[in-house]
């Protein structure tokens, strides 16, 4: 699978886990510790690379491991 695939994927994953724990964008950020703006960029039609530590803190503001966030990705 293209890389540009996988981050399409992932930004809808993204996007289905904010809404199913009922998140802003705004409060996923503030949960997460990063820039309102780079969830908006994750979450876009045209997602921007992403890195491990941003994984990692997306992964704990849903109480998951970064292996669940990541889960079925392809």
């Amino acid at each position: 699978m293209r890389k540009k695939d996988i981050k399409a994927n992932y930004a809808v994953r993204l996007r289905e886990l904010r809404k199913k724990y009922a998140y802003t964008q705004q409060k996923l950020a503030e949960l997460s510790d990063i820039e309102y703006k780079h969830v908006q960029r994750l979450e876009s039609k045209k997602p921007c690379d992403i890195k491990l530590s941003t994984l990692k803190k997306l992964a704990k503001a849903f109480g998951m491991p970064v292996s669940a966030l990541v889960k079925n990705i392809e």
